[in-house]
């Protein structure tokens, strides 16, 4: 086997087909090799944050155990918090997230008979009105751009405002021969 041993950790078996068949087996143990499963988390003031931890090594971890910014163990069912762990997989639920008492490190640990291995997830806790404040930067910048046209507009010199005395008509075009002598009446169809 090449490379890590935990990538490679589990249970081998060798068969000889005979009659009968013959076995025998290899295991290849390790620590827990935790692995988050996202570093940074991110979630809405009163939303559920989910962190969640994995170990892929073998053998299976035999106890899973949270900790925030390395206080106390988290207790599962105390206060907010729902713990969910399987042999290789752990879940931290935090219910109706609070910007102050939630944002933080949080540790999984996980221990094997081969040792314990642990990662950290960083959780990010937004206000619910964190989506407003583009929307009215937007607003704000759409306002000062019609205050600023309108004032341009108001201030503009009167020789640049187009002269429109003669309601719109335009002048007659004449024949191709030269009228200059003639007494030539040209009147409007308007």
């Amino acid at each position: 086997i090449e490379g890590k041993m935990e990538e490679h950790s589990g249970i081998y078996e060798c068969v000889y087909k005979t009659s009968p068949v013959i076995k025998g087996q290899v295991t290849v143990s390790v620590a827990p090799q935790v692995m988050a499963y996202k570093k940074s988390e991110h979630g809405n003031e009163g939303d559920t944050g989910v962190m969640i931890c994995k170990n892929p090594s073998f053998p299976p971890v035999s106890s899973w155990v949270w900790y925030k910014n390395g206080q106390e163990p988290i207790v599962n069912g105390s206060g907010r918090y729902i713990i969910k762990s399987t042999g290789n997989k752990t879940e931290l639920r935090i219910l109706k997230l609070n910007i102050e008492e939630d944002t933080g490190d949080y540790h999984c640990n996980a221990t094997n008979s081969q040792g314990f291995g642990g990662a950290t997830v960083n959780l990010r806790v937004r206000s619910r009105l964190a989506a407003l404040w583009p929307f009215l930067g937007i607003v704000a910048e759409v306002l000062v751009l019609v205050t600023i046209i309108f004032i341009y507009e108001k201030r503009r010199k009167p020789d640049e405002v187009l002269d429109d005395d003669d309601g719109g008509s335009a002048p007659l075009k004449s024949n191709a021969t030269n009228h200059k002598d003639k007494n030539v009446r040209q009147r409007n169809a308007n």
